[in-house]
């Protein structure tokens, strides 16, 4: 049986993967990702490492195959002995495995085992649907060039309201009443008709310059009813109550026995363990404690591994 398969379903939704006998797949999330050389978005994802360290059956991929496969606990144990086994040996003779979807592991000139992860999946759920994309230069100055230039050759019409209109209308029409008593011959002499129509062409002339700057004015980019600011009051002497997300797991026990014996333990070496709901397959997981941020648990994670269990590990729930 092949067991990458069952590994890397595991891999969405769990930080830490375990191999009896073999080692850890670990996880970390990685946020998106812009290469400014080539103008190409990646969506975040998790990155896939290898730590050979982590090798104690914390139960979770024995269980994950037992559920999936319909077999029981310790046939799974044994398939996963079995498939290690293949590994390591393909490992001396080939000095390398490669395993689907999840990476290659070789050994290089100083035979230290490398691991190279693939890119073919993405085991962040959340960036479920999302694939890198390029995006064409944005030529800032070519279009600031050409805008200017349009605004050179393109001429700004107004034109005035309605009701305006009736203004000028008076003014040409006394205009042309004007010129029509001069060309009849009126009772006003030429002199003062001349004076007069001078003095109406100057106040229409006035009077379109005036509603041609109120409409440039007008033309101003202006929000009547701004958004009002908002204000975040924040009350320092509020109580916050933070979840505490991040567990550091001593083991997770599918039988009820060693799941109290390993808490008995913690117990006695004076760390204030916890018991988490049982997971999907019946597995209690139990913990030396839990903490509200991932850099929290890692400080206490290293201490934890040096004094007491190096294989520890950080499980985000």
């Amino acid at each position: 049986m092949k067991i990458e398969h069952h590994i890397s379903q595991l891999l969405y939704r769990y930080q830490c993967v375990t191999v009896p006998g073999f080692g850890a797949f670990l996880t970390d999330t990685q946020s998106a990702q812009l290469h400014e050389g080539t103008h190409t978005f990646f969506p975040p994802k998790k990155v896939v490492s290898f730590n050979s360290n982590i090798k104690n059956n914390d139960g979770l991929l024995a269980n994950h195959i037992a559920q999936t496969e319909k077999i029981s606990f310790e046939v799974a144990v044994n398939t996963i002995l079995n498939e290690v086994a293949a590994w390591k040996n393909n490992l001396q003779i080939y000095g390398g495995i490669s395993l689907h979807n999840i990476g290659e592991l070789f050994f290089n000139s100083e035979n230290n085992l490398v691991f190279t992860p693939s890119n073919q999946l993405n085991y962040l759920p959340e960036s479920f649907g999302l694939t890198s994309y390029v995006s064409p230069a944005v030529k800032r100055e070519v279009y600031q060039q050409e805008v200017e230039q349009l605004e050179e050759k393109a001429p700004i019409a107004f034109t005035p309201e309605k009701r305006n209109n009736y203004a000028v209308l008076k003014y040409a029409a006394m205009f042309v009443l004007g010129a029509g008593l001069l060309t009849t011959g009126g009772f006003l002499g030429n002199d003062y008709y001349q004076k007069r129509v001078q003095e109406e062409t100057l106040l229409v002339q006035t009077k379109v310059q005036q509603q041609v700057n109120q409409k440039i004015q007008e033309a101003t980019f202006f929000i009547e009813n701004p958004l009002p600011n908002v204000t975040l009051a924040v009350n320092g002497t509020e109580n916050v109550s933070v979840a505490k997300s991040y567990h550091i797991v001593a083991g997770v026990y599918q039988k009820q026995f060693f799941a109290n014996k390993m808490f008995a333990d913690l117990q006695q070496l004076g760390y204030k363990p916890r018991r988490l709901a049982p997971n999907k397959y019946g597995a209690v997981p139990i913990v030396y404690g839990s903490y509200s941020s991932q850099a929290e648990a890692q400080n206490a994670l290293v201490t934890i591994q040096s004094t007491h269990n190096p294989e520890a590990w950080i499980m985000i729930k």
